[in-house]
């Protein structure tokens, strides 16, 4: 049963920031899709950042151009790069993986983005 880590959230200025980093518990290769969702208090969780098997990626548009999902297959992690940040990326932050048949998450890490 796979295992997911989500690590690197904490407070940060606006304008800054920050790397998140989601560590499986066993090889990335046998998933269709890794990525993130956000989640603020008495919201659903929201797509942030998506790679389609292995090739194509996906963002929200408040995403776009600020954000850069990425993915190292021998370390089994999956990476979320976030600059430029603002308060309202404020949100507890989930990483999750894909495959037919099954869906993982993480336990989220919070991120706040004081102005």
């Amino acid at each position: 049963q796979v295992q997911l880590v989500e690590s690197g959230g904490g407070l940060v200025q606006a304008g800054g920031s920050l790397g998140l980093s989601c560590a499986a518990s066993e090889s990335i290769f046998r998933f269709n899709n890794m990525g993130w969702y956000r989640q603020t208090s008495g919201k659903q969780r929201d797509l942030v950042a998506m790679i389609i098997r292995d090739t194509v990626t996906h963002y929200a548009d408040f995403a776009e151009g600020r954000l850069t999902i990425s993915r190292d297959n021998a370390k089994n992690t999956v990476y979320l790069q976030m600059n430029d940040l603002k308060p309202e990326d404020t949100a507890v932050y989930y990483c999750t993986v894909e495959r037919v048949g099954d869906a993982y998450w993480g336990q989220g890490t919070q991120v706040t983005v004081s102005s």
